[in-house]
């Protein structure tokens, strides 16, 4: 699975460029408050598994007003240290890894 290379923003970390992207438009659970925000993140230039990060808060497009989660360049880059150090390689085939920041 790759990522859509419109809307795609980078980050490096060390050294190692990545490609993270949200959704624009909520899904209907993120819509309602029933899911938090996520985050897709694959190795730049790489094929292999793509990194899914919950992070703690609603999508900003949520239809309730409900206070929402902000992802930014320094929260993709501490996710991406994180999902490594439990296990996730960026550069080998398979399945997605997921990584909850929500329930922190």
């Amino acid at each position: 699975m790759t990522l859509p290379r419109k809307g795609a923003r980078t980050v490096t970390v060390d050294r190692v460029v990545y490609r993270w992207t949200v959704r624009r438009r909520p899904t209907y659970g993120q819509g309602l408050g029933q899911s938090p925000l996520t985050v897709a993140v694959e190795q730049a230039g790489a094929p292999g598994s793509v990194l899914v990060v919950r992070l703690p808060g609603a999508h900003p497009g949520n239809w309730l007003g409900l206070p929402a989660a902000v992802a930014t360049p320094a929260s993709v880059a501490l996710a991406v240290h994180e999902a490594r150090e439990q296990g996730w390689r960026p550069g080998s085939p398979g399945g997605p890894f997921r990584l909850d920041l929500v329930q922190r």
